[in-house]
C-alpha cells in the first residue's frame, strides 16, 4: 500500500492536471480512503498553484504565435471569415452550376419536342401523301418535262382529299422569301393555297387539304412570294400544272 509520503511532490502537478494518468489514479484511489493528511496537503497544493498562477502577469500570446504553432504540427488556421467567404463562394459556384443545368435541361427539352412536333408532322403529311397516292380516285398531272433544268414534279388531286403537290429540283427560297400554291379556277384569279419550302435537297412536297371541285379547276401553279405570303401572285410562276379536262 502506498505511502502518504509517496504523494507529498505530487499534489502540485495532481492540483493543475497533468499528472500521467496511472499516478492520478493512485492519488483518487487514496483520497478516496479519507487520509486526512494527503486532503490537507491537496487544499495546501491548491492554494499554492492560486498564489503562484494571480502573481504571474497575464499575457494574451499573439496570434501569429499559434498560427506558428499550428503550422508546426501541418495544421493551417482559418479565419471565421475566410470560411465564411469560402462558403459564400461554394454556394454560389453551386447555384450557378444548378442553373447552367437546369438552363440546359429545359434547351433539351424544348429541342426535342421540338423534334417530336416536327416529327409527328411529317409523319402525318406522309400519311396525307400515302392517301392521295393509294385512293384510285386521285388524279396525276405532272410538270417540267421538256425545260432546262426546270423544277420537276406532280400535282396530285383528289375531289374529296385536296391537292398534293411534289417537285424535284426546287432550290430553297432565299431569305425572306418563300413558296405559294395557287389554285387557278377556269376563267378565274389564282387563289391562295398555302406556303412551303424547300428542302436542302431541293425537294418539296405541299399539301391543301379539302374538297376541290375539280370541274372548275384549270390549273395549279406555283410562285416565289414574301416570307408571308401574298393574296395574288406577285411574280412569273415556277410552276404551272394545267389539270383542266382531267
Amino acid at each position: 500500500m502506498s505511502n502518504c509520503q509517496d504523494f507529498h511532490d505530487d499534489f502540485e502537478l495532481y492540483a493543475l492536471g497533468v499528472l500521467d494518468t496511472d499516478d492520478q489514479a493512485k492519488i483518487d484511489a487514496h483520497l478516496r480512503t479519507g487520509c486526512t493528511t494527503c486532503h490537507a496537503a491537496l487544499k495546501d497544493a491548491l492554494a499554492v498553484n492560486a498564489m503562484l498562477m494571480s502573481m504571474a502577469p497575464e499575457v494574451v500570446p499573439p496570434a501569429r504565435l499559434k498560427r506558428r504553432v499550428l503550422a508546426g504540427v501541418g495544421v493551417q488556421r482559418m479565419s471565421w471569415s475566410w470560411l465564411a467567404a469560402l462558403a459564400a463562394s461554394a454556394m454560389l459556384l453551386v447555384a450557378l452550376w444548378l442553373s447552367v443545368q437546369e438552363r440546359s435541361r429545359a434547351a433539351e427539352l424544348a429541342q426535342a419536342r421540338h423534334t417530336l412536333i416536327q416529327v409527328s408532322a411529317q409523319r402525318d403529311r406522309l400519311l396525307q401523301a400515302l392517301s392521295f397516292l393509294n385512293d384510285p380516285s386521285t388524279l396525276p398531272v405532272s410538270f417540267g418535262k421538256g425545260q432546262p433544268a426546270p423544277p420537276r414534279g406532280n400535282v396530285f388531286v383528289h375531289s374529296k382529299l385536296g391537292v398534293l403537290l411534289i417537285v424535284s429540283n426546287l432550290p430553297p427560297a432565299q431569305s425572306g422569301k418563300t413558296y405559294e400554291m395557287w389554285v387557278i379556277p377556269k376563267g378565274g384569279a389564282p387563289r391562295p393555297a398555302g406556303l412551303f419550302q424547300s428542302g436542302g435537297d431541293s425537294t418539296a412536297m405541299h399539301i391543301l387539304s379539302g374538297p376541290v371541285d375539280l370541274s372548275t379547276l384549270g390549273a395549279v401553279a406555283v410562285t416565289l412570294e414574301p416570307e408571308a405570303g401574298s393574296a395574288a401572285p406577285t411574280t412569273t410562276p415556277i410552276i404551272v400544272a394545267p389539270v383542266a379536262g382531267l
